[in-house]
C-alpha cells in the first residue's frame, strides 16, 4: 500500500459515489491510498467554513492553523485498517503545523475509533442543532422566511490533533486549548453502506422556533 497526494478532482470522484454525506467538501489537500495502481481510500483536509470552529479550538490567535479532516472513505474490499492510512497522512502534514479537527457523526453510529487509534484528543460531543434546509443539500445558516424548513444536524464527537513536529508549539497549543479534554467514548460502531447517502430529517418551523433552534455547535 502506498500513500500519494492526489488532486481534489480525483478525491471528489472517489468520494461522491461512496461517502454518506453526498456533498463536496472544501479541500486544501487530499491523500489517496493505493494498492498498486488502484485507489483504495481517500482522506481530505480543508479549511473549515466556520470562524467559530477556527477560533474555538485554541483561540483567535491560532485560528489560521486550524484545518478539518473532513472526509475519510474507502472501498468495500479494503482490509487494511484506515487508522494506518490516517496516521500516514498526519505524518505527512506535520511540516504544515496544523491544528486538525475532525468529527465522528453519532447519527451514523460513529464514535471515532479511528481517531482514538491515531492519538487524537477527544473534546466531547457537540449539541444537536438545525440548519436551513436547501434542496441542494448545502449548509445554510441564514433563515429567510417567516416559516422555513430546517434540517437536523445530529450531535457529533469532536476530536483534535496537534499536527506538528515542533514540541514547543505543541505545548503552547495544549495550554491554549479551549475545550475540555474528556475520556474516549466507547460505543457500538456501525459501518454505513457505501453509496448510501445519509437521509436528512427535515422539520418546519416559524421564525421564533428557528431562533430557539439555532444552538451553538461549538
Amino acid at each position: 500500500m502506498e500513500i500519494r497526494q492526489i488532486t481534489s478532482v480525483t478525491a471528489i470522484r472517489f468520494l461522491l459515489p461512496r461517502h454518506y454525506s453526498g456533498r463536496t467538501p472544501q479541500i486544501t489537500i487530499a491523500y489517496g491510498w493505493y494498492d498498486s495502481k488502484e485507489l483504495k481510500a481517500v482522506c481530505t483536509f480543508g479549511k473549515p467554513a466556520s470562524n467559530y470552529l477556527c477560533e474555538g479550538a485554541c483561540g483567535k490567535e491560532n485560528s489560521r492553523h486550524v484545518y478539518e479532516l473532513n472526509r475519510l472513505c474507502r472501498t468495500e474490499d479494503l482490509v487494511e485498517p484506515l487508522s494506518k492510512f490516517v496516521a500516514e497522512c498526519l505524518r505527512e502534514l506535520k511540516k504544515n503545523n496544523w491544528i486538525i479537527v475532525s468529527y465522528a457523526d453519532s447519527g451514523m453510529n460513529h464514535c471515532g475509533y479511528i481517531y482514538q487509534a491515531t492519538n487524537f484528543i477527544y473534546t466531547g460531543k457537540t449539541k444537536e442543532r438545525t440548519d436551513k434546509y436547501t434542496e441542494s443539500n448545502k449548509h445554510s445558516r441564514h433563515p429567510s422566511n417567516i416559516k422555513s424548513k430546517r434540517k437536523v444536524r445530529t450531535a457529533k464527537h469532536r476530536y483534535i490533533y496537534f499536527c506538528t513536529n515542533d514540541k514547543k508549539l505543541k505545548k503552547e497549543w495544549i495550554k491554549q486549548l479551549r475545550y475540555k479534554v474528556e475520556p474516549y467514548p466507547k460505543e457500538q460502531n456501525k459501518n454505513y453502506i457505501l453509496g448510501e447517502y445519509h437521509q436528512q430529517t427535515v422539520i418546519e418551523t416559524n421564525m421564533e422556533d428557528t431562533k430557539k433552534l439555532q444552538l451553538d455547535l461549538f
